[in-house]
């Protein structure tokens, strides 16, 4: 396997995994507490329909680079 198929199978997985936060955050399954406010952080309340949209093309988009550089190393 060389270093530019590795490369691509982990920016994919990173992109995927990336992705699938965003979506279940957007969905309301997972909460996380804000993290290095400046002001007055609060988390935010109910699901969010754009980081849900957001957070499925981000998926979408890291399984395609995983997918083609599997199949580039088939060929």
């Amino acid at each position: 396997m060389s270093v530019r198929t590795l490369a691509r199978i982990l920016l994919g997985a990173v992109l995927s995994l990336l992705g699938l936060l965003w979506l279940v955050q957007g969905a309301d399954l997972v909460h996380i507490r804000p993290i290095l406010c400046v002001a007055d952080c609060k988390p935010l309340e109910g699901g969010s329909v754009g980081w849900m949209t957001a957070g499925a093309l981000v998926l979408v988009a890291g399984l395609l680079v995983i997918a083609s550089a599997v199949r580039r190393r088939r060929a």
